[in-house]
């Protein structure tokens, strides 16, 4: 029997903390994340192994930036170190901010930290304005700007929220720093298998790793026919190293569809005959600004083509 699905209060939530990061603003964005008890951590790798060592129920990790692509260590932690599924996807439009103290100047700030995935995001940005300011990698964004207050050095300045900036009693100089708008990062709701795979909305995503048992000329080719044979949309293809030797490869994919969808459960049952071997990553509710509308618009559509469905039955002879 399924012992999760539903979010309450009492349900427990770990995230990349401290206070303040863009993870725990995503989760801050759903109302039901929101009103758990949130735990923050201070590494990817730590949230997932609460959830598997079941110190949390649920845990919240970034995988993709709009800008800067994959979160590689977290993809791959899911991939090769754990037996966890997402259950819901997030999506977050991205506001990197310059944060110090006040009335710091742009002309003395010496050292920027954040976590690389958001330094990466504003090269540019720091290239024109900071060229001579120092890097320096922090666990978080939220992490980020905890130093910089404790630090109490105008010579110092951090790239994270809006909200950090509040929380840690600093100011932000410059808003908007990312360098490319439309900055989204895709966050991953992810839970033990025993939670359950949540049920078809009208909009969902399915996400697997393919393993193959040799490379070979067309090897790709023949995974995505699968695909392409029953008419299904592919919204991500990732190779990543197998960690096992150079030059060997899986592929991340994520297809339009829910497992509960024959079609898509057929072309993963032909995929895990045919492979070495298929690593079921998750089916669930996709994000974006529009997803609730699609859901019930796919909603609407499929008790309208129900009603259809019975009225023609109801000529059938009997």
């Amino acid at each position: 029997m399924l012992s999760g699905m539903l979010v309450t209060p009492t349900t427990t939530v770990a995230y990349l903390g401290p206070e303040g990061t863009f993870t725990e603003e995503a989760l801050l964005n759903q109302a039901d994340l929101a009103s758990a008890q949130r735990v923050p951590l201070a590494t990817f790798s730590d949230v997932l192994n609460a959830v598997e060592h079941r110190r949390a129920h649920l845990g919240l990790v970034a995988l993709e930036n709009s800008i800067e692509g994959t979160v590689n260590i977290a993809l791959d932690e899911l991939i090769f170190s754990h037996d966890l599924w997402v259950v819901r996807e997030l999506q977050l439009s991205v506001d990197q901010c310059l944060v110090g103290l006040a009335g710091a100047q742009l002309s003395g700030v010496k050292k920027v930290i954040s976590i690389p995935v958001a330094t990466a995001q504003c090269r540019g940005w720091l290239a024109a304005h900071l060229p001579g300011a120092e890097e320096e990698a922090s666990a978080s964004t939220g992490d980020a700007v905890r130093r910089v207050a404790e630090a109490q050095d105008p010579q110092l300045c951090a790239i994270g929220t809006k909200r950090a900036a509040q929380l840690y009693g600093l100011s932000v100089l410059v808003s908007g720093i990312e360098d490319h708008d439309d900055n989204t990062t895709r966050f991953a709701l992810v839970a033990r298998p025993e939670w359950g795979i949540p049920a078809p909305t009208g909009h969902d995503k399915t996400s697997i790793v393919c393993f193959q048992s040799s490379d070979h000329p067309g090897s790709l080719h023949t995974i995505l026919g699968q695909f392409a044979a029953r008419g299904l949309n592919l919204t991500k293809l990732e190779s990543r190293p197998t960690k096992k030797a150079l030059g060997e490869y899986c592929f991340v994919i994520d297809v339009d569809g829910h497992l509960a969808d024959e079609v898509v459960a057929d072309c993963l049952r032909e995929l895990h005959a045919s492979l070495l071997a298929v690593k079921f990553l998750g089916s669930y509710p996709a994000g974006g600004a529009h997803g609730e509308e699609r859901r019930r618009a796919a909603s609407d559509a499929w008790r309208a083509a129900d009603l259809w469905i019975r009225g023609l039955r109801d000529h059938i002879e009997r």
